[in-house]
């Protein structure tokens, strides 16, 4: 079992663990021979992490330390800014680039509240995919079935598995098209995407600013609650579990039950019936708003026209250094028009409208994550199957990013089975019930 932040808070304050401890721990899991940490980080901070653990336990004993949870190690996706270090964003191409003047506000706010960073975080090369494979730095293997190397989810692959193997008790990751939750699905952890709005998107390299969000994959939903507070600027409280008896669900019939494996099939049905036994009432609905995303996203939609934008001229320069299948589909947004962008924005606005109106009788929507288990690395090295996995791996989660809404994946697998998420979306603005109705799920599931 990972421990949760709760637990290691408890323990730091009645001295029963230090915060050296905790980050001696993490070094060891990364150093651990045969292990994933070479290819779960692309920088490891041992030493200031040691060092900022000293001052942590000092300022405890001291009665000062900043939070609660003060001390704790964490992980941090390597498009992060970081005051004195360039901002790879798993490429090679800006391994070299000038270093970050400062830090990003939300890397400001966890340091400020205390949390010690163990170092940076592997991902999809420029955040550009769900599968979590990276040619230049590895790809780091999903805790699930690992002899046979399957994909940790992307893009905040390094960031899940850090958190799943014990390397940090916690991280941040981006989502913007399922970024936290896909990883947190295949890596048997909870995975959030808050409403974008409300976490700052300044200092971290970007993908598609129009869907960009910053979230956190912890091992309870108790955890990411926390994180969330603390990135969005509010103070951290846990959340209080609603009650499920007469919860409005809405199950969507189009899409998201589509493909499903008989694996992901079984542990979805399950939660389902274990929702329904205590009070929950599921609907079942098509969406016709769904049916509508594929056909206004049909030239590349906003990952392809925003990242061109910002990737255009290196690209020119240096575009021979990028992985070739992330290349490819930057390259799609050249082809996008200003008509074209326009269009899109215009189409955004009208959909969500709808949306709302159609699923606002419901307390959120339910599904699963991703409707397959994490398929072996070696089997994506054709380029057919990996553009076809990933489009179905980031099918359900791309939902909530395009209607602009905060979702979470919660683990509903049994022990010893493989990680399947399931997959909350609540309403703009609502994560604070959102929190509720997941923690209320976790605790049955």
């Amino acid at each position: 079992m990972m421990t949760t932040l709760e637990q290691h808070a408890d323990a730091l304050a009645s001295g029963t663990t230090t915060s050296r401890s905790l980050v001696e721990a993490c070094l060891a899991r990364i150093a651990e021979p045969g292990g994933e940490g070479a290819r779960t980080f692309t920088k490891v901070h041992a030493e200031q992490a040691r060092t900022m653990a000293d001052a942590m336990d000092l300022l405890r004993r001291a009665g000062r330390a900043p939070s609660r949870y003060a001390g704790i190690p964490i992980s941090l996706k390597d498009l992060f800014d970081i005051a004195g270090e360039p901002t790879p964003a798993g490429s090679r191409v800006l391994a070299d680039a000038p270093p970050a003047k400062a830090n990003a506000p939300v890397v400001h706010r966890m340091l400020a509240a205390g949390f010690v960073p163990i170092g940076r975080t592997n991902m999809t090369e420029f955040a550009f995919s769900g599968l979590g494979i990276n040619p230049h730095y590895g790809t780091p293997r999903s805790p699930w079935d690992r002899a046979a190397g399957r994909i940790p989810g992307g893009s905040s692959s390094g960031t899940a598995v850090s958190v799943s193997d014990g390397m940090a008790a916690a991280g941040l990751g981006t989502d913007t098209g399922g970024s936290c939750r896909i990883p947190a699905a295949f890596c048997g952890i909870v995975g959030y995407k808050p409403t974008a709005r409300r976490v700052p998107i300044a200092g971290v390299l970007p993908l598609a600013p129009s869907l960009d969000s910053v979230g956190p994959l912890a091992p309870s939903v108790a955890c990411c609650a926390v994180i969330d507070a603390i990135l969005a600027g509010e103070t951290p409280t846990l959340p209080a579990p609603t009650s499920l008896n007469g919860l409005r669900l809405a199950l969507p019939t189009n899409f998201v039950l589509d493909g499903m494996d008989t694996t992901v099939s079984a542990s979805f049905d399950r939660a389902l019936e274990s929702l329904s036994k205590n009070g929950a009432r599921i609907t079942r609905i098509h969406l016709a708003e769904f049916d509508e995303v594929p056909m206004v996203n049909a030239k590349g939609g906003f990952a392809a026209s925003e990242a061109y934008a910002w990737h255009r001229a290196l690209l020119a320069e240096k575009g021979a250094g990028y992985d070739p299948r992330i290349r490819v589909r930057i390259e799609r947004g050249e082809r996008m028009t200003a008509v074209d962008y326009v269009e899109l924005l215009a189409a955004r606005r009208r959909l969500i409208a709808s949306f709302d109106v159609r699923t606002r009788e419901f307390d959120a929507l339910i599904m699963p994550t991703v409707p397959i288990v994490a398929p072996r690395i070696a089997d994506l090295d054709d380029e057919r199957e990996y553009n076809q996995t990933n489009m179905l791996i980031l099918r359900n989660t791309a939902f909530g990013n395009f209607f602009d809404r905060c979702s979470i994946s919660i683990p509903c697998h049994r022990a010893g089975e493989a990680p399947v998420g399931l997959m909350l979306v609540g309403e703009t603005m609502g994560d604070a019930k959102l929190f509720s109705i997941a923690a209320a799920t976790e605790a049955v599931l």
